[in-house]
């Protein structure tokens, strides 16, 4: 299998998908978006689409800074229907929610609503007994960095939730998957996310939230990377089919 990546930004890569991928004899190839790599608009029947993360939105559709926005969402919309494999990571699952109709919106919470950043880790919590949650916990600590989310598609089934956000996860079809939290950051990147997105996090939490951030990771990450690379695992073998 082919894993095909497109990254949006340098400092949002596959992660921890890479090596996981490798390990099982893959190729990976990273299409960087910001650099003028293209979009595909079709997939051959071994490759794999991986759509990362990245500050930009929905939103920021027919922004000139961010021209791949749009192309992404008119091959997500032609591929998704036909029962391609694809995973989108945060911005990448937002951008399928779109491409398959749902809404996609700043994240409000309580009454009246407010605007709401999920950044940092938290639980989410999983639902059901897909394939894809085979060995997961009935809830597992996550790294969150978003202040956006969609709306579950129409046929999309619902995989995981948090209180603040409730589509987290969904599968669409046998082959999609979405996902709004980070699985695949390494605890070297979520540093320099802390340090170079230091705006956004503070917006989020605050004065310290950056050092809450990193404390949590050392605190975290060592004890649930066993877990969260089940999940990839169980990922990459639901989109091999």
């Amino acid at each position: 299998m082919h894993l095909l990546v497109l990254q949006h930004l340098e400092l949002e890569g596959p992660g921890r998908i890479a090596p996981l991928a490798r390990a099982r004899g893959w190729t990976v190839e990273i299409r960087h978006l910001y650099r003028g790599d293209a979009v595909p608009q079709s997939l051959a029947t071994h490759e794999i689409l991986v759509v990362m993360g990245g500050p930009m939105g929905v939103g920021d559709i027919g922004d000139a800074r961010w021209p791949f926005l749009a192309s992404e969402v008119t091959a997500l919309a032609a591929l998704l229907p036909t029962g391609a494999p694809v995973l989108g990571i945060c911005l990448g699952a937002q951008l399928m929610a779109q491409a398959l109709g749902a809404r996609v919106a700043p994240l409000m919470i309580g009454e009246p609503p407010v605007r709401h950043r999920e950044v940092g880790w938290g639980a989410v919590s999983f639902f059901g007994d897909d394939p894809v949650l085979a060995g997961m916990p009935a809830a597992l600590d996550v790294l969150h960095w978003h202040g956006d989310a969609f709306a579950l598609p129409e046929g999309a089934t619902r995989l995981a939730s948090t209180l603040a956000c409730p589509e987290q996860m969904f599968r669409y079809g046998s082959r999609a998957f979405a996902l709004q939290f980070h699985l695949e950051v390494e605890p070297d990147e979520i540093a320099r996310w802390t340090r170079e997105d230091a705006d956004f996090v503070h917006a989020a939490n605050g004065s310290g939230g950056g050092a809450r951030i990193l404390a949590d990771t050392a605190r975290i990450q060592p004890r649930q990377q066993p877990t969260a690379d089940r999940l990839i695992n169980n990922l990459l073998d639901a989109l091999a089919g």
